[in-house]
């Protein structure tokens, strides 16, 4: 069983979310960091979707991915643009830097692949003590709201070179005491009819309610405490199908 994130799903990513490609969340963090001092660090940054043009407006960023695979997607886009970030293979709970940061940005959920308590709290903790005084943390999580045992989708990508990328995914699992699904994605690669290269894909994602979050970035000491939906500062959710963005500040 494979992590997340390996050479098919990094490849596919890439071509499914191209760099600047926007759901409403690069406008929001552009304008959410307009006002920040000092470098920036997005852990998780991956193919540098947002990380890319942060840069090409101007702010320092460094970032960090747990996949190799997309560490090397992200250095090349950046090269092809001219770019040279500092990039390093980290994991979200354990990194260490002697840097202080003016903020921390964690888009797209992405911190919801951390589905074990213990390791999202220790996380935040870590990205607390990695913040400077007034630094800002701004993250996004989404609500779970389609648990089906054993649905199968799939999609289908045709590459350049006339390759074929087919994905099946399906829940296998689910901790309603815990707040996780797992899922299995299925990636394959064909060529001319013939299945070339395959892997199997464990993929989890935690669930937080929208007040238990904000009480666990309170105790870990996060204050001025701002929940906005659909990209929309300040608008408290209304509906559970929008992304929920939750910015905290650092008093040390």
């Amino acid at each position: 069983m494979l992590g997340y994130y390996s050479r098919l799903s990094s490849e596919i990513y890439d071509i499914d979310k191209p760099i600047g490609r926007s759901f409403g969340d690069i406008e929001f963090y552009l304008e959410r960091l307009e006002s920040v001092e000092g470098p920036i660090l997005e852990p998780a940054t991956g193919t540098g979707r947002i990380l890319i043009p942060l840069l090409e407006k101007g702010f320092q960023v460094d970032g960090f991915d747990s996949s190799e695979e997309m560490l090397s997607i992200c250095r090349r886009n950046c090269k092809q643009r001219g770019l040279d970030p500092t990039l390093f293979n980290g994991k979200m709970e354990s990194f260490s830097l002697d840097t202080q940061y003016g903020a921390i940005i964690i888009p797209t959920g992405t911190f919801l692949l951390l589905h074990e308590r213990e390791k999202s709290i220790a996380a935040l903790k870590n990205f607390h003590k990695h913040l400077k005084h007034g630094g800002k943390l701004i993250v996004d999580v989404f609500l779970q709201t389609d648990i089906t045992l054993g649905k199968v989708s799939t999609r289908t990508w045709e590459l350049a070179n006339g390759d074929v990328i087919t994905l099946e995914d399906k829940t296998v699992q689910v901790d309603y005491i815990n707040q996780y699904t797992v899922g299995h994605n299925r990636y394959e690669k064909w060529r001319d009819g013939t299945l070339i290269q395959s892997e199997l894909e464990k993929f989890p994602l935690r669930w937080y309610g929208v007040e238990e979050f904000k009480t666990i970035l309170e105790q870990v000491g996060f204050e001025n405490i701002v929940i906005s939906s659909g990209y929309e500062y300040g608008k408290y959710p209304e509906t559970h199908g929008q992304p929920i963005t939750f910015e905290g500040t650092v008093h040390k």
